[in-house]
């Protein structure tokens, strides 16, 4: 993806980010991810979307913790929760996931291993957070949890999309 120029508007780049429940993690990097795109004027050239491995709470909003701590850093979260699917691995051509337990879920779905190559996790593309391993589940958090998982989000895509500017 190096030069925007050079990419057709037909294909865009769609990037998949799974968590547990899809109401915290996940649809709080889309929400963020589609900000950032949206700044940098990339809306053309990149597609965001959100899944759980759980699907207990498809159809729903994100959690409102993490709905107000977004909204006080300026971010909408508007996302309906939804179950990852195996046809996620055709339609998305990266895959981030929080923690080792949703890498390990979602990688049990891949239709084929090569498909494997589409998955990452999220901690990845981080560069501010050397010292975790993946992103805490702050559902059982108070309010600083909040904020760290979205001072996560915020260092790791950006580091998305540099990754992707870099391919």
């Amino acid at each position: 993806m190096n030069n925007h120029n050079d990419l057709n508007i037909n294909n865009k780049y769609k990037v998949l980010f799974v968590c547990l429940g899809n109401i915290c993690r996940s649809p709080a990097a889309h929400g963020l991810m589609e900000h950032f795109v949206e700044q940098q004027g990339l809306q053309h050239f990149i597609e965001v979307d959100s899944a759980g491995t759980y699907g207990g709470h498809a159809g729903d909003l994100p959690d409102p913790r993490m709905r107000r701590a977004a909204a006080g850093r300026g971010y909408q979260l508007t996302h309906r929760a939804r179950r990852f699917r195996e046809e996620d691995y055709y339609n998305f051509d990266k895959i981030i996931v929080m923690d080792d337990m949703n890498y390990e879920d979602v990688s049990r779905l891949a239709p084929e291993r090569k498909y494997l190559d589409k998955l990452h996790r999220f901690v990845e593309f981080c560069t501010q957070h050397p010292d975790r391993s993946y992103v805490p589940d702050p559902y059982y958090e108070g309010r600083e949890g909040f904020e760290l998982v979205l001072d996560m989000l915020e260092d790791g895509c950006q580091g998305i999309i540099r990754a992707l500017n870099d391919e």
